[in-house]
């Protein structure tokens, strides 16, 4: 049998405008042609990318609606099905969803064949009328992979990434909005400073430590590369960067190997793409794969019941 080619993927990080669809496609667009100038094939946006998102959570009902948009049948999914067909790429982007049943933080997938994937958040709190999705994403593709897409504090829980690893995904798409966030938790990232970030010409130096500490890269390799290793899979982590709202996101986009390890990443303060090759051959013989092997299913059978202690993940998110 023929070995697979490496898979050329790129990840983005980018600030996007609250409400503005046609600037942040605009932005799209450029960085779909530079990948596509680079070979890129698989190439992957953030979180709520084209519609902006921390502003969210202030929106009304109504405002909330007018930002929303029906998936695929909606203008968002067709402009990202434009640039797939018009540069070749297999292209991810997040958007919010208007659907019969609520409104729902997506992440949609367009192929240059028209091809079509999304996934709904299953871990949602940007705002109280934003449902979470109770179904897991994987799929293969033309380009001969199998991928799966978790939003954000999705792939905080490690059962959702063990998951899709168990449904033969290759490569986890994780777009992010992350980095800077207000918390309570003295050990857990925390604000920078908006000043820092207005003078990261002038003083790089200053934003450069904050986006590589413990409010930005530091969290990130707490629990991002053992996702990607104990599950044998790639991983590739997109993310905001720059003002959102009233927080600073800290970009820091990678591409993870199965090994956990850092094949490409940036700590620019800036708009950024960042591109790898992906080896086939690195699956194989991955850690996490022989773990997933050795499993003894008949003993977790308490993962699955619940313990009384569980709550909604905005719950949570707000309490931090």
């Amino acid at each position: 049998m023929k070995a697979r080619p490496c898979l050329r993927v790129g990840a983005v990080q980018m600030q996007s405008q609250p409400a503005d669809q046609a600037a942040n496609l605009a932005v799209v667009e450029q960085f779909c042609a530079t990948a596509a100038a680079a070979g890129v094939e698989l190439l992957v946006f953030p979180e709520c990318c084209l519609t902006g998102y921390w502003f969210i959570r202030h929106l009304t009902p109504q405002q909330l609606a007018d930002l929303a948009e029906p998936v695929p049948d909606g203008p968002g999914t067709a402009a990202l099905q434009t640039l797939a067909a018009r540069y070749g790429l297999l292209l991810g982007a997040g958007l919010v969803e208007a659907a019969a049943d609520g409104f729902y933080n997506t992440y949609v997938v367009a192929a240059p064949d028209g091809q079509v994937w999304s996934h709904r958040k299953l871990q949602a709190f940007e705002h109280p009328l934003i449902r979470s999705g109770d179904q897991f994403t994987v799929f293969d593709t033309p380009l001969g992979w199998r991928l799966a897409v978790l939003i954000c504090y999705d792939c905080n829980l490690v059962e959702n990434v063990r998951m899709v690893a168990l449904q033969g995904a290759e490569v986890l798409l994780a777009p992010h909005q992350t980095g800077g966030c207000r918390t309570t938790n003295p050990h857990l990232m925390g604000l920078i400073d908006r000043a820092v970030w207005d003078r990261r010409e002038q003083d790089p130096a200053a934003i450069e430590a904050e986006f590589r500490g413990d409010k930005g890269r530091g969290w990130l390799l707490r629990w991002l590369p053992s996702r990607a290793h104990d599950n044998g899979l790639f991983l590739i982590f997109a993310n905001g960067v720059g003002i959102d709202d009233d927080e600073i996101r800290t970009g820091n986009a990678m591409i993870l190997d199965p090994y956990g390890r850092i094949l490409t990443e940036t700590s620019a303060a800036a708009a950024a793409l960042v591109i790898a090759d992906l080896d086939p051959a690195l699956l194989t013989r991955a850690t996490g794969r022989e773990w997933i092997a050795a499993r003894r299913p008949e003993l977790y059978a308490p993962l699955a019941q619940r313990t009384g202690a569980e709550r909604e993940t905005r719950e949570l998110k707000y309490e931090e």
